[in-house]
């Protein structure tokens, strides 16, 4: 019997059948990676009727029929994503959001769209908690405790947790800029708004004894994506935060991601994702302590020096989002979406290669298009890396990506051997 965890692909006839080649949740380890959910009744297939409240509730329940399906309860979420076409129904999907978690409440990220699939109004995302794990035949021993906290140091909602830890990686609510002691947006502009969402994470890690430098992914939603030089240079600021993480330059993984709308029309959101070496109890400390961030480049992939190719903590790999660039040239490769998402995937395959993986490892895929209307030539290259439709995964259209591409692609990946503690 292996020891080793396993990537396990599940589905149910309760919720609605994949509109690409993809699985309603993936498991590894301690955590399932569920599909993002459209708002589609799973016996007809097609879009329930109504306003954007029943959409949000069937998005919901389609949620809650993957999570019961796999034999879990909705208060094993620590993430939710929610993804809004009008900014404007915020608060009436939220009101819908409130009504499926009672007292305890998941990590939240919300950003409004340009579009997304079905032409659906609203799209929603979650990571549930696995404490029995994946190694085949062997529940792995004891309930890991999630632990969700709060610091009155970072703006606090009643609508969120600000950190949600269980194993080894706390899960942080995208962080607005919004001044802890008013509540309200900071004043400035955007180079203000990075600085006040950076200092909002960092808050929230100081809350629980956690070093910003144990940050493993970061994802920037950005109102105006020619904003993005403006919030590097205050980026560059916080990363790396630490003497050790200067020398040997360690940026997380990122991804920069253009939003239509963010809530209380700030310009700018951060998300990030933190690995913890103490792990969560009952976790035995031979197994908890002293784990090691493994951060790695290939050649064989663009590089940026503004994030690392793919961070590696414990039992996943995270990899920074690949726009359709070739590594030799540093230049967008020609061609229309079929090309350009055949070159994004390469280099992930080569980035995931490059860490001793395959692609059979990877069990969530985020792709973000500029005109959601070429998902279905996508869908064709696609089949070609992933023809057995395991990862779950996410596709969302955006106004505009990087270098004027039209495809953005990044991926989660299992890492059975995990990483060592120090020597």
């Amino acid at each position: 019997m292996s020891s080793y965890n396993a990537v396990l692909a599940r589905n149910t006839e309760n919720a609605p059948k994949a509109i690409g080649l993809y699985s309603q949740t993936v498991a590894f380890s301690h955590y399932n990676n569920l599909s993002a959910q459209l708002p589609v009744d799973p016996k007809t297939g097609k879009l329930v009727a109504g306003d954007v409240k029943e959409q949000a509730g069937q998005c919901f329940n389609n949620i809650k029929a993957v999570v019961e399906s796999i034999d879990h309860a909705m208060d094993d979420v620590v993430r939710i994503t929610i993804f809004l076409k009008n900014i404007s129904d915020l608060d009436a999907v939220n009101e819908v959001y409130a009504s499926f978690f009672s007292g305890y409440m998941p990590t939240l990220t919300t950003v409004a769209v340009s579009a997304l699939p079905m032409d659906a109004l609203v799209q929603v995302e979650a990571l549930v908690s696995n404490g029995v794990g994946t190694i085949p035949g062997a529940p792995q021993a004891g309930d890991l405790i999630k632990t969700a906290r709060n610091t009155e140091n970072a703006p606090v909602s009643a609508l969120s947790t600000q950190t949600v830890a269980f194993s080894h990686y706390n899960n942080i609510s995208a962080q607005l800029p919004i001044d802890a002691k008013t509540g309200k947006l900071v004043a400035g502009g955007v180079k203000e708004q990075a600085g006040q969402c950076l200092k909002n994470v960092k808050a929230i890690l100081e809350g629980i004894d956690v070093p910003f430098d144990d940050i493993v992914k970061v994802n920037i939603f950005l109102k105006n994506l020619s904003d993005i030089d403006a919030v590097n240079e205050v980026y560059t600021t916080f990363f790396p935060d630490s003497a050790i993480a200067r020398t040997v330059a360690y940026v997380p993984a990122r991804t920069v991601i253009a939003a239509a709308a963010l809530p209380l029309d700030a310009l700018v959101q951060v998300e990030v994702v933190v690995s913890h070496g103490d792990g969560t109890p009952p976790q035995a400390v031979e197994d908890r302590h002293g784990l090691i961030i493994w951060a790695n480049n290939t050649d064989n992939a663009p590089k940026n020096a503004l994030s690392t190719q793919t961070v590696a903590f414990s039992h996943y790999n995270h990899i920074s989002a690949q726009l359709p660039l070739n590594p030799k040239t540093g230049k967008m490769v020609a061609g229309g979406v079929k090309e350009q998402a055949d070159q994004c995937l390469k280099n992930i395959k080569a980035i995931v290669e490059s860490i001793g993986h395959v692609l059979g490892d990877v069990v969530k895929v985020n792709i973000f298009l500029k005109n959601i209307e070429d998902m279905g030539a996508v869908d064709e290259v696609y089949t070609t890396f992933f023809p057995g439709g395991v990862p779950a995964r996410r596709t969302v259209g955006v106004s505009m990506l990087p270098h004027d591409a039209l495809i953005q692609i990044d991926v989660v990946v299992s890492n059975a051997e995990g990483t060592p503690p120090k020597a």
